[in-house]
């Protein structure tokens, strides 16, 4: 009892302190006036991935206040062309040098992908701390990773992110001497230890995750195994997957009005007409996903490719949905899933009707009948059109599948089992003789090879009329 004591009380001690120190560092982001830059270059066009300067803008602001920074200051900076050396011109970094002390700021961030030199450089310029696009993700994604898989990832995107910029944090040996043959300066041999003792944690991590991804490889077959589809949620950051994912199995996944407020996959039962199913709520997408995330997520996105059925949940009241949706379908196609593939196996979800005007809304639904693909209109906070987005899930995982009943013997356990293994048994009725009457789901495939199995070994198989 003593030693099972100590041992809760370990980690309870220990959970205590990590929940302090994540106080602290959130009291700490809270301090930080942070600016947010987004910068246009002019040779580049009109800005990244489509999305027009005002909404960069408003989505680099949304990521930074998603780890509880304060705006000081916010604005668009045009450019004619980039610097190699300081990303900025000469005059541009001058003038938001003495914007950066009237401010007091201490983070700027740049809404760009800057390298280690550019940000090296701006950090002495401004003597302030510079987080580029990267690293802004990255930062929220390790505040809000909570299990320990969550956690593996992100901290195997920091340090791939990290391992290129090295040399920032040795630029004071940049003067000491060099060495020959093996033996390097001072500078050198401390950036390339650093570079071993980072490698050596990566190698490590990436054993981990792969560990992890043998276990959900098991777990998809075991759930293959079983009759029961998988329908997964996907879309864009804050397009309300979880709020909808919460509504449609009465479970209580964090939802929030903030980016990325949900980076460990969760899975519940989804009862349907049809039968049973599992619904499956995944990490949002964002234009420009740094491909550190995508290599480190990979294993939880996985879990998308490999469902019987994705919900792309769109924000239809967002000025940039269009693009949105663009830029999760460039994700899911790196993921192996087409979405312009006839057959695909997406139904467009278009969340937050809510926020529409009558009007719009009608013309929403006009634009929805003409869409190639099923789209359903709904509402994930009040509930408008679950109903409707339920018969379409229910239609679309029920085609090619029959319900049929069964009337087996009692020495026909091995028949049983295959029906359960294979099929979604409905009902069962015992018989007092031993016979049992199975109503089941199954696909046309299965039926076929079950009649077969049937007529092979009892030499009519029983089987009712289907429903």
């Amino acid at each position: 009892m003593t030693v099972h004591s100590k041992i809760g009380t370990d980690t309870h001690e220990a959970r205590t302190r990590k929940s302090r120190r994540r106080t602290f560092i959130d009291r700490q982001r809270k301090s930080v006036r942070a600016f947010v830059l987004v910068p246009v270059i002019r040779e580049a066009g009109n800005g990244r991935s489509g999305l027009s300067a005002e909404e960069r803008l408003e989505e680099a602001v949304g990521l930074a206040r998603a780890i509880d920074l304060q705006i000081a200051h916010s604005g668009v900076v045009r450019l004619s062309r980039l610097r190699p050396a300081t990303f900025f011109g000469p005059g541009k970094v001058e003038e938001l040098r003495a914007l950066v002390e009237a401010e007091q700021a201490g983070l700027i961030i740049v809404d760009y992908p800057l390298t280690p030199v550019q940000q090296r450089n701006l950090e002495r310029a401004w003597k302030a701390k510079i987080l580029d696009r990267t690293g802004l993700i990255l930062e929220i994604f390790g505040a809000r990773a909570r299990t320990k898989e969550g956690r593996l990832q992100v901290e195997l995107a920091h340090l791939l992110y990290q391992r290129s910029r090295l040399v920032r944090s040795w630029t004071h040996l940049e003067r000491q001497r060099g060495g020959y043959g093996f033996l390097g300066g001072p500078g050198e041999t401390q950036i390339e230890a650093d570079r071993r003792i980072i490698g050596d944690r990566i190698d490590a991590i990436r054993r981990d995750l792969a560990a992890v991804r043998r276990t959900r490889q098991l777990h998809r077959e075991s759930r293959r195994r079983t009759p029961f589809p998988i329908v997964a949620l996907a879309g864009y950051t804050n397009a309300g997957k979880s709020s909808l994912f919460n509504a449609l199995t009465s479970a209580e996944v964090v939802a929030e009005d903030q980016v990325f407020a949900t980076l460990d996959p969760t899975m519940r039962r989804l009862e349907l007409p049809f039968g049973t199913a599992i619904l499956s709520d995944t990490v949002g997408f964002i234009s420009d996903l740094p491909t550190t995330l995508v290599a480190a997520f990979r294993a939880t996105l996985e879990e998308v490719s490999h469902a019987d059925l994705i919900l792309h949940v769109r924000d239809i009241a967002a000025t940039a949905s269009e693009q949105q949706k663009k830029d999760v379908e460039s994700v899911l196609a790196d993921l192996g899933v087409d979405a312009q593939a006839h057959d695909s196996k997406i139904i467009e979800v278009w969340n937050k009707i809510d926020l529409l005007t009558e009007d719009q809304r009608e013309a929403l639904k006009a634009k929805a009948a003409w869409q190639e693909r099923p789209v359903v209109l709904i509402s994930a906070a009040t509930g408008d059109g679950l109903n409707d987005l339920k018969a379409a899930i229910n239609d679309r995982l029920s085609q090619g599948h029959v319900i049929r009943s069964f009337t087996l013997d009692a020495s026909e356990g091995a028949l049983v089992n295959w029906l359960y293994e294979h099929g979604d048994v409905q009902s069962r009725q015992d018989d007092p003789s031993g016979s049992v009457t199975l109503e089941a789901r199954l696909a046309q495939a299965d039926l076929q090879k079950f009649e077969y199995m049937m007529t092979k070994r009892t030499g009519d198989g029983a089987i009712s009329s289907a429903h």
